[in-house]
């Protein structure tokens, strides 16, 4: 037996510790521990609710957006505020987009060195890797000049004597299966997305004015819209727009899709390798009818249980008796005691840190040893992110999704159950990437049709004078964030916030153990997993970053003497 500590694991953002069990090349044990701490709940207390946005925004600058989205939703569910159709199109285009780019970058840069051996395109032969790459796409840059450039790149990072951005991985573990010539492809596209990425995000400027962390505005859209007009959205700001959707359904159809079909036509056994939690969580997003109304959301809101697509359960972030938060394993205190679950209206931010300071050797998992909370929906644990989407969208009978699932499904010659896994996981991050990027093109084709109708508002201003609001309100802002299903809740009192809770994507996947041991995903996911070399776990890396995992929004990183931590034991 072996236990193995793999600290920090996130490749982008924040501080994600995994320790696992190892028994006869199997791992038979996980655990799961965000060695930060979050205060963003004591940080809003005491404030204007309207500029909650701009504080929460900035847990994250990978997801940026999605928290401002939550939180002004939540505002305005508490005061009873709905917002002009322009600027509901506004803010699907920007959710869009940062779901486009985030998305590529998860599968190029954070997830593809799970899978590609950089050093071995080395070997490659650039003149096979060319008819390989115009045998899966039409994208021009094809060439064996082109990769014959990249490898030179590649080998001059190598002569130099470091690999530069391809240091610190596992290249020439025997996991890796992928040719040579398809590893150089992988390579020359991870190049050209880090290119194409800082593109599709102009959109946030455009409509929000700047990147990362956009404005947004408490009922409505923070831009005006004048088509003759230099300092508003005009017609050559929209043609812009309409321009970065075009580049963006070229670069996801003839490059990301491809690739990722590619690459998973050699890894099909992990199809049956890190399914874990048989639960799927989706609040739902991109409404074409008011987002109140979760029926004619792009993304359905709903949950599945024991996989059974047969059934989609409603969801009620409302309901104080659906979405709970335990800490009998967590670095924080209730007044009701360790075991009983809070809503988040009644949610409580209270520090209690137990566990060892650094250096140390492994986690208490007996006691507490996360400073991530543990959310439970109706006291199931349950997974979040683009599987939970795409399972709870199919289930429930959308028939875009059932045809891009069913044609990958049939591309790969592997059967339905493939999807909970690993690699399903990975695959439905792509297939809504797909969806994504054309509905994106449906959202501003009805919103150039809304201006040229005549409607130009953005805003609507009632009840922002907060001499109109009651004296006590409570809201909740639901949205799908691109790592899964994300809530803010609100209470309101005395025209100031009383009391404020976030329950982020990370927070159900990668939480500990709750009062009844339940595991929650990434550690169900890792049971099972086989590892053939504990020095060099990167099966570990495949399925917590499967899930894309990103700390920041979920916790923040002090010692209880306010000292900055960072500790690393394998790399």
């Amino acid at each position: 037996m072996a236990r193995v500590v793999v600290d920090p694991i996130t490749r982008i953002e924040g501080h994600l510790r995994i320790e696992a069990v190892v028994e006869n090349g199997k791992i038979t044990e996980a655990y799961s521990s965000g060695t930060m701490v979050r205060g963003f709940e004591k940080i809003l207390k005491g404030r204007d609710p309207r500029d909650a946005w701009a504080f929460t925004e900035r847990a994250c600058g990978v997801c940026t957006t999605v928290h401002a989205l939550a939180s002004v939703r939540t505002v305005e569910d508490a005061l009873g505020i709905s917002v002009p159709k322009n600027a509901e199109l506004i803010r699907n285009l920007m959710f869009c987009a940062q779901y486009v780019q985030d998305h590529v970058v998860h599968f190029y840069h954070l997830h593809a060195l799970d899978w590609v051996d950089v050093v071995s395109a080395l070997k490659a032969n650039p003149n096979e890797t060319s008819k390989i790459a115009q045998s899966i796409s039409s994208w021009p840059k094809s060439s064996p000049k082109y990769f014959k450039a990249i490898q030179d790149k590649l080998t001059a990072f190598v002569q130099s004597g470091q690999l530069g951005i391809f240091a610190n991985a596992y290249w020439g573990h025997k996991a890796y299966k992928l040719p040579a010539e398809v590893n150089l492809l992988a390579v020359a596209h991870y190049l050209e997305a880090l290119e194409w990425q800082k593109e599709i995000v102009k959109i946030h400027t455009i409509f929000g004015g700047k990147n990362p962390h956009p404005n947004y505005l408490v009922g409505g859209a923070p831009c005006s819209i004048n088509t003759e007009e230099v300092n508003a959205i005009n017609t050559e700001r929209l043609n812009h727009v309409g321009k970065l959707i075009g580049d963006a359904i070229e670069f996801v159809e003839q490059v990301y899709i491809p690739d990722l079909m590619a690459v998973a036509g050699f890894y099909k056994d992990w199809a049956a390798i890190g399914g874990g939690l048989k639960n799927y969580l989706a609040y739902g997003d991109l409404p074409t009818r008011g987002y109140n109304q979760p029926d004619y959301f792009k993304f359905p809101r709903g949950a599945i249980l024991d996989r059974n697509l047969n059934e989609v359960h409603e969801v009620n972030g409302r309901d104080d008796e659906e979405i709970r938060e335990y800490i009998s394993h967590s670095w924080y205190k209730y007044s009701v005691g360790d075991n009983e679950g809070l809503h988040p209206w009644k949610g409580e931010t209270e520090f209690n840190f137990t566990g060892p300071k650094p250096p140390f050797d492994y986690l208490n998992v007996d006691g507490k040893y996360s400073w991530l909370k543990t959310p439970r929906w109706k006291n199931h644990a349950m997974e979040v992110g683009p599987l939970a989407r795409m399972l709870v969208a199919f289930a429930s009978g959308h028939t875009e999704v059932q045809d891009v699932v069913k044609d990958a499904l049939g591309r790969l010659k592997v059967p339905v159950t493939a999807l909970f896994s690993t690699l399903g996981r990975t695959a439905a991050r792509g297939l809504e990437t797909k969806l994504t990027v054309h509905w994106m093109k449906e959202f501003y084709d009805e919103l150039l049709a809304n201006i040229k109708s005549g409607d130009t508002r953005t805003f609507n201003p009632e009840r922002w004078d907060p001499e109109t609001w009651p004296s006590e309100a409570e809201g909740v802002g639901m949205t799908e964030a691109p790592r899964g299903a994300l809530a803010h809740w609100i209470r309101i009192k005395d025209k100031l916030i009383d009391n404020y809770q976030l329950v982020v994507p990370s927070t159900w996947n990668a939480s500990p153990r709750d009062p009844n041991g339940q595991r929650s995903s990434y550690e169900a996911s890792l049971i099972g997993t086989p590892v053939a070399d504990k020095d060099q776990p990167v099966e570990i890396l495949r399925t917590i970053h499967s899930f894309d995992p990103c700390i920041a929004c979920a916790v923040h990183l002090y010692d209880p003497d306010g000292n900055h931590i960072h500790q690393i034991q394998v790399i």
